[in-house]
Formats: structure tokens, sequence, C-alpha cells
């Protein structure tokens, strides 16, 4: 794998995220690139804030990276890691799971305690 960079995921941390990450898909070619090494190089990309050509050789080929990238913006397993990352953050918390909900509940209680 490649060397460390300060936005690499730690063990821990893949081993949460991994789930999430979509199968292959059936009857397609076998991957031949680590997930995790693939999820480091879009992780790189974003805090480093630098073009897709500019990635580092010891991360999987660019257009591969992009690729993923892409494909999971566009099939929402972004927004789905998004989410369960904020839930689990809000339940570690000891926060309620959802905040709009408890926005609302709040201002329930208060609006029946006027009546």
């Amino acid at each position: 794998m490649n060397p460390y960079y300060p936005s690499n995921l730690t063990a821990e941390q893949w081993e949460l995220l991994s789930g999430l990450v979509p199968a292959a898909k059936p009857g397609g070619r076998k991957r031949t690139v680590d997930m995790q090494a693939k999820f480091n190089a879009i992780l790189y990309i974003l805090c480093a804030g630098c073009a897709w050509r500019m990635l580092p050789n010891d991360f999987p080929k660019w257009k591969t990276v992009y690729h993923y990238f892409r494909q999971w913006r566009l099939d929402g397993t972004w927004q789905e890691i998004h989410e369960r990352l904020r839930l689990w953050v809000r339940v570690s918390s000891d926060r309620e799971p959802s905040p709009s909900e408890a926005i609302m509940a709040r201002a329930f209680r208060l609006r029946r305690q006027q009546w």
C-alpha cells in the first residue's frame, strides 16, 4: 500500500466504512485494486484540494479513482456514507439520531407547556 498520508484512514476507520462500499457488480471484471487504497486516494484529493491528475503515483491510477468517486456520487453512496457517519457520531455522543426529530420534539414540549 501507499506511504502514510494524513488523509489515510486508520484500520479501525476502514473497518467501519468498508461495509458501506458497494460490492463489485455481478458479471463484471474482478477488482484488481484494493478498495481501501481507492478510498484513501479520494480522501487525499479532497483534503489536498489538488487536481485528479496530480494524485501521487503510489495511489491507484487517477482515472480509476475518479471513476469510483464519480460513480459513488451518482448512485448515492457518498450520501449514504455521510448519513451513516452522522448517525454514528450522534449516537456515540448520546444525542438524538436525527437532529430534526429532536428539534420537533422539543418544540412540541414547549408548545404543550404553553397550553
